[in-house]
């Protein structure tokens, strides 16, 4: 979180001088925070521990967007400012549709391999 702070108005100056959205501002900022978890769940899928890598990669994430979202939900009640997700109605159904898709993976209780390609 300190990290994130120190380097945003740096990467904010940044992606304004390339004249980019400053929405991207935050793409980055969330990457930075997920690299440690990323590049872990990336060396242990190197390493062909398919379960450790999955843990890592969706725990780092669940835990992030689980814990960032009621903050801010929170601090918006709190402060009275209105919250809008920012996606239109299909991706919203979409989103929905994924959670739904993820929570019957989750319910399994283990891991199944997936399939996909590597380039290593």
């Amino acid at each position: 979180m300190l990290l994130s702070k120190k380097l945003s108005p740096t990467i904010e100056g940044i992606v304004m001088d390339l004249g980019a959205p400053k929405s991207l501002v935050g793409v980055i900022i969330a990457a930075v925070i997920l690299m440690p978890e990323g590049l872990a769940a990336i060396r242990a899928a190197r390493k062909n521990r398919l379960q450790t890598s999955l843990n890592l990669a969706l725990g780092s994430a669940l835990a992030s967007i689980g814990l960032t979202i009621p903050a801010v939900a929170l601090v918006s009640i709190v402060a009275g400012f209105d919250v809008t997700l920012g996606i239109d109605t299909k991706s919203t159904l979409l989103l929905l549709l994924s959670l739904f898709t993820i929570s019957i993976s989750f319910n399994a209780g283990r891991t199944n391999i997936q399939q996909g390609w590597c380039c290593w």
